[in-house]
């Protein structure tokens, strides 16, 4: 029955002659795979081959809703996939194999979720009258969202408020079917029960209707468990009825990426974030001092409470983490009876890496390499985006074809990487880094030295290496360096190598001494000539070497942050490099056009030592990004945007003054047409007469205007979308006017001391979906309006206690999804 009905979609899809003929015969070929896995495992007519043929042809049809087939069939032919290696299971495996796996978050105890479920209780409320919205809760493995999800799906108000719940987790025989067939049994009348059997012999199509019936007119939340992206879930949807009664979809995952593409409602999503470290210590005693056999004298003592904090600190805030510690040491004080002490310093995190390994088994095989370089950075380190994507084409661990930035949307997307602040750095979590690591050191040849005499390189090969370092001379070996690509110093600062240890490494492509506290680069630093990135940025270093002109492929320069380094002249003869850093600089000669002509970013460039030859300027036809400082009231800065105009690439420009001097009049600064992003960091006394017509991200930083910076912008900027203001006011009161900044989506304000009102009335914030306010201490109100901006999702402010609590009261946000109000 299932081998006829895969030839019968095959069939269906031969006489298809339309568009898209490549993306019809990949999906043919996948169907064909599967009737020759039928065939040859003679796969037995059981519930769950059924179930999953009934998906495909179900899949099937959903393409043939998309004709011609082209590249929106992708998901599509995703889920195909899925169904082939689901069926390839069933053949290896007897059908109880397959049932359902138990989620690594299922026990864990709530601790440090009141505003997660205050902020989703408020997003279940708001928007009673209207569709469906979907809701979403991110994160990664083992942080809490099933925790957080069933305390929100059996909340008081929860149940009251939804007629209809239902609950279904992901599971390794996970199939469309099955999901409506679990949804029918829980949403049903009890009176009128269809029985399993019945509904088993039901195509999908008629499963729908039968879920749809018993939806219809009732307030419904359906929960959906550990989404993952790959799962197809067009056929669920359409089963959902479109009413305006305000019902519910909440969905758990470790990404965004779902494949939700038709009868989606408005989208929340909510990120979860690690425990702080007295919720961390909160869940670890619940958990160490509850539920075992420890008694009396034998419980944990808090005279050792620095000391668990001290280890806790490697979980990372996960939950996941602090419960298996806690459980590890409860065990092992009842079965060893060691001291405590020894039990803290013998702490093993491999059972908490290996329920990790299913997050890792979820990632895109694309994102694998990705993920496995975080291993070369610090734990708990802050990454820069431009040095992640650096790191990864310099080391060749990626497709140099693909565009660097999807890789980093996906990090993020699939929960490997967090952002900090909506800027462009990221953080990763502490036990996630310790599973890069030991992915790293399995699949990418990692080998961790640390230099305290005991340990030496492996005697087999490896490609990458991290160094630590202590205070004390470095201890170094040149065995088997030659193999090196990649090589990362981590703490010391003593770096007192001998002229021959440079010359051992011919591979190496990245060498990483960021916050080392070096001081002094040798000139055998030039024998590594296949080098294409160097990073010296935060150290001591007073002078580059001459010998860097040999290294003829470095592609990044990094010596930002290097008090008053001397740049020798050589610089400018380097015609490989794409990215520039400096800060605080001395060149020995002016700037060299001729080395700049491969040049994407160049940060920070004095204005003295910009150059203005025009004619050269045109050469410089891929600079994306340019910062200039030590901008004065003596800065001829007509010429200096006459110069900048000269850059079709340019999009991105940072503008310095010099330390605490005004910086000079920018009302030329609008003939810079190209620019996207633009941050100017300096006294100014009043704001540019107009700007680059493009310019969609504003910063101001230390501008300390006297006039209202929204009067000064208003109808400036019409495609702009963030707007940064930090310590850029000093007045009381701030008004949008009427269309002034039609398209702002973004708003944050730091450090506006003195504001105390800020007025609006509605259309002139019409796009607006998130406010940031932080550390500005006498704001104690929002505008009255906000409530009802069509797209307002978000406000987040940092304050002091009282005003917390009087804005938590304000009427205006009742109706906004997510309020974060915090001291």
């Amino acid at each position: 029955m299932s081998e006829a009905l895969l030839l019968s979609v095959i069939q269906k899809l031969d006489v298809y002659d339309g568009e898209g003929k490549v993306e019809k015969e990949m999906i043919i070929k996948e169907i064909r795979e599967m009737v020759d896995i039928v065939r040859d495992k003679k796969l037995e007519e059981g519930r769950s081959l059924n179930f999953l043929v009934s998906d495909l042809v179900d899949v099937v049809d959903d393409a043939y809703e998309l004709l011609p087939f082209t590249s929106y069939t992708k998901p599509i032919h995703s889920w195909i996939g899925e169904i082939k290696k689901k069926m390839l299971k069933l053949g290896d495996d007897d059908e109880s194999n397959m049932r359902s796996s138990q989620n690594v978050e299922d026990d864990v105890d709530v601790v440090g979720l009141k505003e997660d479920v205050e902020m989703l209780l408020r997003a279940m409320i708001v928007g009673e009258e209207g569709f469906y919205k979907t809701l979403l809760i991110k994160g990664m493995t083992g942080i809490g969202k099933t925790t957080l999800a069933r305390e929100i799906y059996n909340h008081p108000t929860v149940v009251e408020r939804f007629k209809r719940r239902a609950w279904v987790s992901n599971s390794a025989d996970f199939t469309i079917k099955g999901l409506l067939i679990k949804l029918i049994q829980q949403v049903e009348d009890p009176q009128n029960l269809h029985a399993s059997s019945s509904l088993e012999n039901m195509d999908i199509a008629r499963l729908r209707d039968v879920l749809r019936q018993h939806l219809r007119g009732k307030r419904y939340l359906i929960v959906l468990d550990d989404v993952s992206k790959q799962m197809h879930l067009t056929s669920f949807m359409k089963a959902l009825p479109l009413e305006l009664n305000g019902s519910r979809l909440l969905l758990t995952s470790h990404t965004t990426l779902i494949e939700i593409y038709s009868y989606v409602g408005e989208k929340d999503a909510h990120q979860m974030k690690p425990l702080d470290a007295n919720k961390s210590w909160q869940l670890f005693m619940k958990t160490i001092n509850h539920g075992n056999k420890l008694t009396g004298e034998h419980k944990f003592p808090m005279k050792l409470e620095h000391m668990g904090k001290q280890m806790l600190r490697k979980c990372g805030g996960l939950p996941l983490a602090i419960k298996e510690v806690g459980k590890q040491l409860a065990e092992k004080k009842v079965s060893e009876g060691s001291e405590w002490e020894q039990l803290l310093e013998s702490v093993d995190f491999s059972s908490t890496l290996k329920l990790l390994e299913s997050f890792y088994q979820k990632l895109d095989p694309k994102l694998e390499s990705c993920f496995m370089c975080m291993a070369f950075f610090k734990e708990n380190t802050t990454l820069r985006a431009e040095k992640l994507k650096q790191i990864w084409a310099a080391g060749g661990v990626v497709d140099s074809r693909c565009n660097y930035e999807a890789y980093l949307d996906g990090l993020i997307d699939e929960s490997v990487i967090d952002v900090v602040e909506k800027s462009r750095k990221y953080h990763m979590n502490a036990m996630l880094h310790m599973l890069s690591i030991q992915k790293a050191e399995e699949k990418l040849g990692l080998e961790i030295l640390r230099n305290n005499g005991n340990n030496q390189p492996s005697q087999s090969h490896r490609h990458h290496r991290v160094i630590i370092c202590s205070r004390d001379k470095f201890n170094h070996s040149t065995d088997q360096d030659k193999h090196l690509v990649s090589l990362f110093f981590h703490g010391g600062g003593y770096l007192d190598t001998s002229p021959s240890y440079w010359k051992s490494f011919e591979q190496l492509k990245i060498l990483d001494l960021e916050d080392f506290g070096l001081k002094n680069l040798r000139e055998s630093i030039g024998t590594l000539i296949e080098l294409r990135y160097l990073g010296l940025r935060n150290n001591y270093i007073h002078e580059l070497p001459d010998s860097l002109v040999c290294l003829e492929n470095l592609e990044v320069l990094d010596i930002a942050q290097n008090f008053m380094v001397e740049i020798p002249d050589i610089i400018w003869e380097m015609h490989s490099l794409h990215h520039l850093y400096l800060s605080d600089v001395i060149f020995r000669k002016p700037l060299k056009i001729g080395a700049l002509q491969k040049m994407k970013t160049l940060t920070y460039i004095t204005v003295d030592n910009w150059t203005y030859e025009l004619s050269g300027l045109k050469m410089l036809s891929f600079l994306e990004k340019l910062g200039i400082e030590e901008l004065d009231g003596n800065s001829d800065v007509s010429k200096l945007f006459v110069s900048l105009a000269v850059l079709e690439s340019l999009k991105h420009l940072i503008l310095r003054g010099y330390r605490f001097r005004s910086m000079p009049c920018l009302d030329e600064l609008h003939i810079l047409d190209n620019l996207k992003t633009l941050k100017l960091d300096g006294l100014l006394a009043k704001l540019p007469r107009s700007f680059p017509p493009n310019i969609e991200s504003l910063t101001l930083v230390n501008s300390c205007l006297d006039e209202d910076p929204m009067s000064q912008l208003a109808g400036k900027l019409p495609e702009l979308k963030y707007l940064k203001l930090r310590n850029a006011y000093t007045g009381q009161r701030m008004k949008f006017l009427h269309d002034g900044l039609p398209r702002l989506e973004v708003l944050c304000i730091e450090e506006l001391w003195n504001l105390r009102n800020v007025v609006c009335g509605g259309y002139e914030m019409f796009w607006l979906e998130k406010i940031e306010i932080n550390n500005c201490p006498y704001l104690d109100t929002l505008p009255e309006g906000i409530g009802s901006f069509s797209y307002m999702k978000e406000i987040k402010m940092v304050t002091t206690r009282s005003i917390a609590a009087k804005m938590r009261k304000l009427k205006c946000i009742s109706k906004i999804g997510i309020v974060n109000i915090n001291p």
